[in-house]
């Protein structure tokens, strides 16, 4: 093998590499000697077909394996005894008039990781915004659930039903005076103005009292699903049992153990035990935002602009994503792309800083272990069906690519937890109102300035970030503000030649309490009737 550099130009390197067809031949003639043992054909003894005949029959795809096989040694011994470190996968091009016999040169195009100089990681100071859980909060979150579950107090008997409350009815409809079938039933709730029912029936409900039978009439809708019903007058005959106050959901032990728990001192255990893991969230999230913010005002280096070009393709289809379901798409498309550099200058910046954290990581002995490996593998297989999960851990366990794509997320949170240790904390006492706050005003620096050669800047003054504006998809998609994924190392990457033909001969080679909205026991007269077609 013969190696010639032909670029050397910042992290890009390009290099032409010679293959001899000696080499080939005799990776050839190796094959040959490995699978004419296993050869069958009529008229030889099984393993006495001649190498001539052998090589006959399978000569073109011993070929093609040959000389794959040989272009990526010679890559891995060109970045071993260069001692490059491939940014992305090189593209490799075997020379379009190459014919079987004669040299094959290949062309080996690829940009290198930068050389990093040792992470100052010494004097970071962060701020940790701590929340109190209160027991408002507490009884608020309980109340949600009591609500959705329709455990409310009552109202007294003297209250007159107003819009907003929710009712405990039963009741029978009829059309020409005879009860219809699926238009009757029995503690139903319903809240008036929820527009739960047909036209007209909650409207007149509005000032009845517990314990009162009313007759209503309404005028089923044109439209309406059950074709037999549609654009006819009916009555409804209504007992109602029960007004419900919205606003004093039902807190005892009782509701609590139809929610399948001990009582209510546990619900509300559980949903401190919530809460708190919220705000633990959110301070993460405001303080690993200034760790980087400080990482990326401390660190400039050029970043390989494939890198950059995958970052930013990521964020881009995710914004394209979000503008489609903006109520004007094609408007949130056009602020987008009046944006497109702003967006491409935070994908330079996660770039930046994912490279910076694997550096750091990787100079402090920072790993992912087998069993947390196996743990990610795991979880990330029940997403699939049982038939398939087998198949995702197999591919995962083989594919060193899929396994550092699974691996990064969990490696950064180690590098960030690792720097957290290191840097001095203080703790300041604030609202959940105020942490919220503070980390909206992080959601709006979406377009940091990136402090790299040429910027003309000698100073970093972070108080001169543009802010974001309300529209569309912006503020979601770059929450993007972060680090790209830091690889724990960078795994070996096949680097097929575009021309090279892979394929093999088969002849030689063959994934607390549940908030759930309650569930309706009874039909209620919309949907009652539409089963009567």
């Amino acid at each position: 093998m013969q190696t010639v550099e032909t670029l050397n130009e910042g992290l890009k390197r390009a290099y032409t590499v010679t293959i001899t067809s000696k080499d080939i031949d005799a990776r050839v003639e190796k094959e040959v000697a490995t699978i004419a043992p296993q050869v069958r054909m009529p008229g030889f003894r099984p393993g006495k077909v001649p190498a001539n005949l052998v090589k006959k029959m399978h000569g073109e795809s011993l070929q093609r394996d040959a000389l794959n096989n040989s272009i990526q040694e010679s890559i891995q011994k060109l970045i071993a005894d260069n001692k490059l470190r491939p940014a992305m996968q090189p593209s490799v091009e075997l020379d379009e008039g190459f014919e079987f016999g004669n040299d094959a040169e290949v062309k080996v195009e690829l940009e290198v990781l930068p050389e990093i100089a040792a992470p100052s990681i010494e004097g970071l100071k962060l701020e940790r915004l701590t929340v109190e859980v209160a027991d408002s909060q507490v009884n608020e979150a309980a109340g949600r659930i009591a609500t959705q579950q329709g455990a409310l107090e009552e109202h007294a008997a003297s209250h007159k039903a107003k819009d907003g409350d929710t009712l405990t009815i039963d009741f029978v409809g009829k059309v020409d005076g005879e009860a219809f079938e699926g238009g009757s039933a029995e503690d139903v709730k319903l809240k008036i103005g929820s527009g739960q029912f047909i036209p007209g029936f909650e409207e007149q409900l509005t000032g009845v009292k517990k314990g009162e039978e009313k007759t209503i009439s309404v005028t089923f809708p044109e439209d309406y699903g059950a074709a037999h019903l549609a654009g006819k007058e009916a009555t409804f005959d209504v007992t109602v049992k029960a007004i419900l106050d919205a606003d004093k959901p039902k807190l005892d032990d009782d509701f609590a153990k139809s929610l399948g728990l001990e009582g209510l001192d546990k619900l509300k255990e559980l949903l401190k035990g919530q809460i708190e893991q919220e705000h633990n969230g959110l301070t993460r999230t405001y303080m690993k935002r200034k760790l980087l913010d400080q990482l990326a005002a401390a660190h400039d280096f050029d970043v390989p602009p494939s890198m950059v070009e995958a970052e930013f393709n990521q964020i881009w289809a995710q914004l394209q994503h979000e503008a489609s379901h903006e109520a004007d798409p094609e408007a949130a498309l056009k602020e987008m792309e009046a944006e497109k550099d702003d967006y491409r200058a935070i994908a330079v910046r996660r770039v930046r800083l994912g490279l910076l954290l694997s550096e750091i990581g990787q100079a402090n002995g920072v790993t992912v272990s087998d069993q947390e490996m196996n743990r990610l593998i795991m979880q990330a297989a029940q997403q699939y069906s049982p038939q398939d999960r087998e198949r995702f851990v197999q591919y995962v366990r083989q594919d060193p690519m899929a396994a550092a794509q699974l691996r990064a997320p969990l490696y950064e949170d180690k590098v960030v937890d690792f720097l957290f240790d290191k840097a001095e904390v203080t703790d300041r006492a604030v609202s959940r109102e105020e942490l919220e706050a503070a980390i909206e005003a992080e959601d709006g620096d979406l377009k940091p300035h990136v402090h790299g050669p040429g910027c003309g800047h000698d100073h970093h003054d972070h108080d001169e970030k543009p802010k974001a504006k309300k529209a569309a998809p912006k503020k979601k998609a770059a929450e993007a503000d972060e680090a790209a994924p830091a690889a724990e190392e960078a795994p070996a990457k096949k680097a097929p030649a575009k021309k090279a033909a892979a394929k093999k001969d088969d002849a030689v080679a063959e994934e607390a309490a549940a908030e759930e909205k309650p569930k309706a026991k009874k039909a209620a007269p919309k949907k009652a009737a539409a089963k009567a077609e």
